[in-house]
């Protein structure tokens, strides 16, 4: 036993001196500090981190409270038909690491409740986008909408119960695009500070297809910069107190966010924050602000739980009865 922590151990020395020689970014960085769990040692523990938020949402032009859930984990990842593998060792060379990202909202309209889904992939080894699979389920209807990144370009389909909006398209790929719903990946600096204290950053953005559902507009590159506070603020949110680093994204069509991330290791997400663009007067304008406050989370193999009884589980991420 001792023999095999000892190898495990130099391994893991290994990939790190390999991760900084091959330049992935960050990888010295704070995830690195000394006490500080490293990304393998962290997310490869064979579970997966489970956070509730206390949600709200506007939608029809009124503010809604609902519940999310953010699901993070690393999954073997099939690179030519883009799903997870269901074996890893049968073809090695087209399979990598991902980080898996899935983001549930559930939320009441008047009579009828809204239930969505995101879920993004990204590689392990540097956060680059891969793929971006959304559900939307109401009683009006049902969407899929996919996006996968490719080498030289991202391509979206869209299926709707809407007329006119199912489609294909193809989009140039920018260099350097960020995907919105990866910032809850890039911001949370899991290989190192993706914005050092009092950093500005622009980018190539891509929105969310839950904010194009929202908006009933089609996924569409536009720019954004991302501002990181030069100093942690102390905030409280239903699962406590946190010192926590304020990152400001602007996107060009006068949206703004605010995140909320945890100083401390593993740097969750404590809070996020949209809101729409200032000119936005109509009555679906407002549309598409978007937030939550973190009640609770924990790292647990959740695909085990499903047995009757499992739901205390849902008591640790604060949204048990």
């Amino acid at each position: 036993m001792r023999l095999i922590r000892e190898v495990a151990a130099v391994a893991l020395i290994v990939a790190t001196v390999a991760a900084i020689a091959n330049g992935i970014p960050g990888a010295a960085g704070r995830a690195g500090a000394a006490g500080a769990p490293t990304f393998e040692s962290h997310w490869q523990d064979g579970k997966a981190e489970l956070a509730g938020y206390r949600y709200h949402v506007t939608r029809y032009g009124e503010p809604r409270t609902g519940r999310a859930v953010m699901i993070t984990v690393t999954e073997p990842f099939r690179a030519s038909k883009r799903v997870k593998a269901n074996d890893p060792n049968e073809n090695p060379s087209d399979t990598f690491e991902a980080l898996k990202l899935n983001l549930v909202r559930d939320f009441q309209t008047g009579i009828y409740d809204y239930n969505t889904m995101v879920s993004a992939f990204c590689r392990s080894r540097d956060f680059s986008p891969v793929k971006v699979s959304f559900t939307a389920a109401e009683w009006c209807g049902h969407v899929y909408e996919e996006i996968a990144f490719e080498p030289h370009r991202v391509t979206d389909l869209v299926r709707s119960y809407f007329e006119d909006e199912s489609a294909s398209r193809s989009l140039e790929w920018k260099k350097g695009g960020v995907a919105e719903d990866l910032l809850f990946v890039k911001l949370r600096g899991l290989r190192g500070d993706f914005l050092k204290p009092g950093e500005t950053r622009a980018f190539p953005f891509l929105p969310s297809p839950f904010t194009a559902r929202l908006t009933h507009r089609p996924v569409a590159w536009t720019t954004a910069t991302a501002t990181r506070a030069p100093r942690p603020e102390r905030i409280q949110v239903p699962a406590g107190a946190f010192e926590a680093d304020v990152v400001t994204v602007r996107v060009a069509d006068g949206r703004e966010g605010r995140f909320w991330i945890e100083h401390a290791a593993p740097h969750r997400v404590l809070k996020w924050a949209w809101t729409p663009p200032p000119k936005a007067t109509s009555r679906m304008g407002s549309d598409g602000a978007d937030g939550g406050e973190l009640t609770g989370s924990k790292r647990l193999p959740y695909w085990q739980l499903h047995g009757n009884g499992d739901e205390r589980h849902l008591r640790e991420i604060g949204l048990g009865g």
